[in-house]
């Protein structure tokens, strides 16, 4: 089981995420916060990331990193995205990589990504979720 997750509505109508460890999140709908589709992207882009890190600050040293940029092709009709598309990109420009340097750098990242993103892993399958509902009164 993963750590335990919540969240509380603010009286501005902005949301605020917790986690059991202290991690803290505003979210919502307007200006100034990440929507429940956003905090989505910044999932697999985040996933991408630290998955990738061990690959990279290997070849280019440490503290090095990539920039994910994840957009996705929302279906309104179904109120659902139906795909993400991720790019990954890492400044090597410093590191006087060659052509071969470079390829096996970007297979490296690859299998990192594949191998080791849990958020990649849900979204390219079917995903069920159970959910109950409580009324306390």
């Amino acid at each position: 089981m993963g750590k335990r997750l919540w969240v509380e509505r603010n009286k501005d109508g902005s949301w605020d995420a917790f986690s059991e460890d202290g991690a803290h999140l505003k979210f919502g709908h307007g200006k100034g916060v990440f929507t429940p589709g956003d905090l989505m992207k910044i999932a697999l882009a985040g996933c991408a990331a630290l998955s990738s890190q061990f690959a990279i600050e290997h070849t280019l040293g440490e503290g090095k990193g990539a920039r994910i940029v994840v957009d996705g092709t929302y279906d309104a009709d179904n109120d659902a995205y139906i795909n993400f598309n991720e790019q990954v990109v890492v400044d090597a420009m410093d590191a006087g990589l060659s052509d071969e340097e470079a390829d096996k750098l970007k297979e490296r990242i690859t299998r990192h990504i594949d191998k080791g993103c849990t958020v990649k892993h849900t979204y390219v399958q079917e995903t069920p979720v159970r959910m109950d509902v409580t009324i306390r009164h």
